[in-house]
């Protein structure tokens, strides 16, 4: 199989762009959830972790470096382009709004992790 080296990140960037990324083996990036921590546990993408936005700031500032680069989604394109935002606000350079967010993942068939699907 033939390993193409996966386009950079760019501001707006496709799931597949995402996926092939992960797919590389590149693991120099961090792949953030900003919707509740409810919405998360129900469903999320395979390798994402739970910041809320109401915490993002404070706990992306205290666990990663400025040129790290982030990938954000959440319940709506608005709230991901808030997430970007404040994360730039803040001094981090690399961060992508992951067009489409879960529901793009998802209809491409890609990973997914939670309780979606599960009889309580």
């Amino acid at each position: 199989m033939l390993n193409i080296i996966p386009e950079p990140l760019r501001e707006k960037s496709r799931v597949q762009d995402l996926k092939q990324r992960l797919d590389w083996g590149e693991p120099a990036l961090t792949l953030i959830d900003v919707r509740s921590r409810e919405a998360f546990n129900v469903s999320h993408i395979t390798g994402a972790i739970s910041v809320p936005l109401n915490e993002l700031v404070a706990q992306v500032m205290a666990s990663l470096e400025v040129v790290r680069d982030i990938y954000l989604y959440g319940a709506s394109g608005e709230e991901t382009l808030q997430a970007k935002t404040l994360l730039k606000e803040a001094g981090y350079q690399c961060v992508a709004e992951l067009e489409g967010g879960l529901a793009a993942w998802k209809a491409m068939g890609y990973p997914i992790e939670g309780n979606e699907g599960v009889i309580a």
